[in-house]
């Protein structure tokens, strides 16, 4: 039994084991989302994403609702967001100092008040954002990287809309 234990935190972790399915358990953080929607925001092709969220629902990490044609996907268990703010806090830690976190650990370590993402609107904080860039001396949070590619393409439209 004790072994059966670490194996199946090893195919969990290994469910976990892609920065794609990272990301799809951030966005879903606090949010039921349909299949179109977290495609939109990530960027990603119809039969990438839906191998993604196979692996997620397989594991049980996510959970789904179909309403109509629509499947909604949700976190089956919030310690999974648990898990991975602490995972990225051990990043944050271990990475202090260095060129590469500087940034990073400026922008996401931030209290502030919570923003939109420019792109899809959607509510966070520099704290929970997938992404954060500056542009022009303001920062720019991003709930995904199909967001924030979208917004490095073309800032003009996003910021001029003001979403």
């Amino acid at each position: 039994m004790y072994s059966q234990v670490f194996q199946l935190h090893a195919e969990l972790l290994k469910a976990l084991s892609h920065p794609k399915r990272l990301e799809i358990v951030h966005l879903l953080r606090d949010k039921t989302l349909s299949v179109s929607q977290i495609q939109d925001m990530l960027d990603l092709p119809q039969a990438n994403l839906s191998q993604h969220l196979m692996v997620l629902r397989d594991a049980r990490v996510v959970k789904t609702k179909k309403q109509g044609k629509q499947i909604y996907y949700s976190i089956a268990h919030t310690n999974f967001v648990k898990a991975s703010d602490l995972l990225r806090n051990i990043l944050i830690d271990r990475y202090k100092g260095s060129a590469f976190a500087d940034e990073f650990t400026r922008s996401m370590n931030e209290l502030v008040p919570i923003v939109s993402d420019p792109v899809c609107g959607m509510r966070l904080s520099p704290t929970t954002a997938s992404f954060a860039r500056k542009r022009k001396g303001t920062s720019y949070y991003f709930c995904a990287s199909g967001c924030m590619d979208k917004f490095l393409k073309r800032p003009e439209a996003y910021i001029a809309k003001g979403a």
